[in-house]
Parts: structure tokens; C-alpha cells; sequence
């Protein structure tokens, strides 16, 4: 077993290691659920095991339900680590008042991309012709999958409640190709990374199903945690991310599981673009 502590995916196990004390002797992480848990379980089991030796603690990763209990696990020290999209982020800094601070994200979070996908028959060929059709997002707290998608579309023109047929959140970025392919809705916007992994798998035909749009870059992913955590703790975790290495083994299956060629330094300024996107686009009131 890769990873400690996960036979619940409900937040309610965390409270378990509430209070200072066990938050010195367990490192809790949790994510953003942008795939399914099992995803989730594969991908920062390596990890999990790479904290727990470069910190000398004992690391519990456990899945949450959807993304607005990742920001409220953040908030309520319910974890220490979490790994954000750039709007929950965001999120989490406001609803914590200020006391959420982002340490690292993947080089390729300073260019970041979501995508809008159709069936090649559908006769979709730009955001203009979404005009009347059932269109998916991911979750509604997603970056990638919801918040950038939509300013772009707005800017273009089209503004999703007015023009579009339904709304669907698929809740997941694998969820939302899957809603494509079947036909349960004739478009969908979703993350660069997870649509690449799904055509390099051959997860996806894309003799059927393909790209339509791509949008221009942005700031996105990071590693956040509680502007109070010990200063020597964030430290000792922030090296530990950035020093992971695709020349060495361990470093290799870590990043690639985790779609990165390196971790870098970030900083809240990164992600004062987004916040300015969710209040134009009404998600931030």
C-alpha cells in the first residue's frame, strides 16, 4: 500500500488529526479532486512516500469529495498541504483572510492552457458556433475547467447562461471528456495536461473526438499551506518539492505521475490575474 490512511475519502477521518500537537507528528495532504480518487491514489502515492523521507514524518493522504472541501480543509487546518488550482487557490486565500500561502507550482502552471473539445462531426469549429449547445465544464471551482474557459468565452462574446442550451459540470476533467464522448453533450472545456495524458494513453479517439480551441495561456496549479505553519516546516517541504529531479528515478516517476518536468518557487502575485477573471466572470462576488 502506497499510501496511509486512505480507506475513507471523506474529509470527516481528517478531524481526527486535529490540534497542534498531531499536525507536528502527521503532515496531512490532500488534493483538488480533478480526476477520480483512484487517479488521485496513483499518482501522489510516490510522493507521499518522498515527503514522508525528506521530512521525517509521517505523511496521511486522503482524498476529498469535490474542490470546495479541499479549500475548506486548508482553511479549517484540517490538512497542511494541499495541491490547488490556480482559482481555488484563490479561493482559499479569500476565505482564509489572507492566510493561505502558495510555495511551489510546475514549470508549465507559468503557461497553463484549458481546451474546448467536440466530436469531429458535430460541425463545431469555434466558440461562436457553442451558440445553442449543450456544453460541459468541469467542476465550477476548477481553473482549467471552468473559470478561464468561461472568461474566454465571455470575451468572445458568448456568455454561457444566455447562449448556451445547458450547462453541465462534470465535476472531474476525466469525467468531462467522457460526457463528450458519449454524446451527452456536444462540447467541453477542460484541462491541457489531462487531455494530452489521455491521447498519449489512447484513452481518447481522436479520429472522434478532438480539440477545437485552445486558449491563450494563464497562471494555474500550485502547493499551498497555512500562512501560520512553522517556518522551518514550509521550508523543509518547499525544498523538498524543488529538488525533485527528472534525472534521478525517484524524481522521474514523481513528476511525470504528476504531469511536470520540475517544480519552481511561486508567489501570490502569480494568481492576482485569476482573481481578477472569477470577479468578472461573477464567480467571486
Amino acid at each position: 500500500m502506497l499510501l496511509r490512511g486512505v480507506a475513507c475519502a471523506s474529509l470527516a477521518i481528517l478531524t481526527v488529526f486535529s490540534g497542534t500537537a498531531s499536525a507536528q507528528q502527521v503532515l496531512r495532504v490532500t488534493t483538488i479532486p480533478e480526476e477520480a480518487a483512484t487517479e488521485q491514489i496513483r499518482k501522489f502515492g510516490p510522493l507521499t512516500k518522498y515527503l514522508e523521507r525528506t521530512t521525517g514524518m509521517k505523511v496521511s493522504f486522503v482524498p476529498v469529495n469535490d474542490y470546495p472541501a479541499a479549500v475548506e480543509a486548508l482553511v479549517n487546518k484540517q490538512v497542511d498541504l494541499v495541491w490547488f488550482g490556480g482559482f481555488t487557490y484563490v479561493q482559499a486565500q479569500i476565505r482564509s483572510g489572507g492566510m493561505v500561502t502558495p510555495i511551489a507550482q510546475r514549470e508549465e502552471d507559468t503557461q497553463f492552457r484549458s481546451v474546448f473539445i467536440t466530436q469531429k462531426n458535430s460541425g463545431i469549429k469555434s466558440l461562436a458556433d457553442l451558440k445553442g449547445k449543450q456544453v460541459s465544464f468541469g467542476s465550477q471551482s476548477s481553473t482549467s475547467g471552468h473559470l478561464m474557459p468561461r472568461s474566454y468565452l465571455l470575451e468572445a462574446g458568448v456568455d454561457p447562461d444566455r447562449d448556451f442550451k445547458r450547462v453541465a459540470y462534470s465535476g472531474a476533467h476525466d469525467a468531462t471528456i467522457a460526457s463528450v464522448v458519449s454524446g451527452r453533450v456536444d462540447a467541453a472545456a477542460l484541462d491541457i495536461t489531462v487531455w494530452r495524458k489521455f491521447v498519449n494513453e489512447k484513452k481518447v479517439d481522436t479520429s472522434k473526438v478532438d480539440v477545437f480551441y485552445t486558449t491563450p495561456p494563464y497562471y494555474n496549479y500550485n502547493w499551498s499551506v497555512r500562512s501560520d505553519m512553522p517556518v522551518e516546516l514550509r521550508e523543509k517541504i518547499t525544498k523538498a518539492l524543488l529538488a525533485l529531479d527528472m534525472n534521478t528515478p525517484e524524481g522521474k516517476e514523481i513528476l511525470t505521475l504528476n504531469r511536470a518536468t520540475k517544480y519552481i518557487p511561486t508567489t501570490p502575485e502569480n494568481y492576482k490575474g485569476l482573481e481578477v477573471a472569477g470577479r468578472s466572470a461573477g464567480l467571486i462576488k
